[in-house]
């Protein structure tokens, strides 16, 4: 685990579902938020976050549409969707459309969102070194080629 807390978005329209994520999660991991993807939207312009849960069932955009809208903006971020309702298109549309990495039933449990918590955020870390580790390879290969041709015209 990093030497900071993982920061987790957690977005959902029922404030219940808030406050009880955030009571449960709020020890190990810095949890933000929020009631809207609106607000979430908000919050992603002045924070970064590695993970980003939320509900599929929220008034004015679904939680895949919401997650697909974002993918641009902020590709590294670990997405996941929860939800209540086992409804097998919005499945296939977070695969597809909001390219999610868990998808989480409500109601959760602890022990189980922990493990698919840590386990994406394993899976950030591992996507930012890969990222790190090819900028140097990328650097390095293009100082071996000015060399090359220095050579070449020497």
């Amino acid at each position: 685990m990093a030497e900071s807390r993982i920061k987790i978005l957690y977005v959902d329209d029922e404030e219940n579902n808030l406050n009880s994520f955030k009571a449960a999660f709020r020890r190990e991991y810095d949890v933000t938020v929020a009631l809207s993807a609106l607000a979430a939207k908000e919050l992603l312009k002045t924070d970064s976050f590695e993970i980003i849960i939320t509900d599929q069932r929220m008034p004015g955009i679904t939680g895949v549409d919401f997650l697909a809208s974002i993918i641009d903006e902020y590709p590294e971020a670990i997405r996941m969707l929860l939800t209540g309702y086992a409804d097998i298109q919005a499945v296939i549309d977070a695969i597809n459309k909001g390219q999610i990495f868990q998808y989480i039933t409500k109601p959760w449990d602890e022990q189980q969102m922990r493990v698919v918590i840590n386990n994406a955020y394993e899976i950030f870390s591992l996507r930012k070194e890969n990222k790190k580790l090819l900028q140097s390879l990328t650097r390095a290969n293009e100082q071996l080629e000015f060399l090359l041709r220095q050579k070449l015209l020497s």
